[in-house]
């Protein structure tokens, strides 16, 4: 390998790649096509040998793992995102954008909430300077929407849901829960630190036992089962990234967005999450079907 090809940085590499098709764009129309058809043809050798060399490698138990920390390495993840070998969930794509754009909409004194993203559709809910009919907020409503319609390709359209109601403070003893509804009164909220992953036992009401987490990322409180779902290892000790919202498994390196517990590392991969609330103050979850 060159001492060039050793010192590029994935940034780097992904510069060469935009510059390379803004050139292309901007040849004549018949040398345009040829270059592209190069292009295609090319992907398609080389995403033809990817794909052999992923499914030998999943299918021997020696190389499997090798292939699982191989696509924790930036340009090898990059390679296989290129070619449609591995995919990130629109959620999470959809997220970072909106991580990207939230400091130049609260400049603007508003601000927005990715809520979820289904069959193509961000669903998403506006603060401050961003709602009202002004000319300003229209403007903000477009920009955001562009920004998840352009970055993201599963998204071919945006929903802006209503504000939220003031809560409306009801004591849990008015409530009356079937006797079998499996929701378990797991842990006070306040016992759950921020930034962190915490472990429970939970029995419902019927005797059915649950080893679980709970994920929590400022006021977003997430439940999943407390198996990795590479190996079904506990996630006890898996480090929880806020910056990049992440999840990564202690005993082989699996990584998942700590919001949807879609697996980052190998596609079709995905924490299987528990339903979960806050009610009086407690964390509740709820365990079995």
């Amino acid at each position: 390998m060159s001492t060039t090809a050793q010192t590029t940085s994935i940034t780097e590499l992904a510069e060469r790649v935009d510059e390379a098709a803004r050139r292309v764009a901007g040849l004549d129309p018949e040398a345009r096509k040829a270059a592209e058809e190069l292009k295609e043809a090319v992907e398609a050798v080389h995403r033809a040998g990817l794909i052999t060399i992923v499914r030998r490698m999943r299918a021997d138990e020696r190389a499997r793992e090798l292939l699982f920390e191989l696509v924790d390495e930036p340009e090898v993840r990059m390679l296989f995102m290129l070619h449609g070998i591995i995919r990130p969930d629109p959620m999470t794509e959809a997220s970072r954008v909106i991580d990207a754009i939230r400091p130049m909409v609260r400049s603007h004194g508003g601000d927005v909430e990715l809520v979820r993203v289904e069959d193509g559709v961000a669903y998403v809910r506006l603060k401050g300077a961003c709602t009202g009919c002004s000319a300003p907020a229209v403007a903000l409503r477009e920009g955001i929407e562009e920004a998840l319609i352009e970055r993201v390709p599963a998204i071919t359209r945006v929903e802006v849901l209503p504000p939220e109601p003031s809560p409306v403070l009801i004591p849990l003893s008015a409530v009356r829960f079937g006797r079998d509804d499996g929701w378990v009164r797991a842990i006070p909220v306040e016992q759950v630190p921020d930034g962190r992953i915490t472990p429970l036992h939970l029995t419902a009401k019927d005797g059915t036992e649950q080893e679980a987490i709970v994920v929590r990322l400022g006021d977003r409180f997430t439940a999943y089962v407390n198996e990795c779902a590479h190996q079904a290892m506990p996630l006890d000790d898996a480090l929880l990234d806020r910056e990049a919202g992440t999840i990564t498994c202690p005993w082989h390196g699996f990584s998942f967005d700590a919001e949807s517990g879609e697996c980052l590392s190998m596609p079709g991969a995905q924490l299987e999450r528990l339903p979960l609330r806050i009610d009086d103050g407690h964390v509740w979850i709820k365990v079995g079907s």
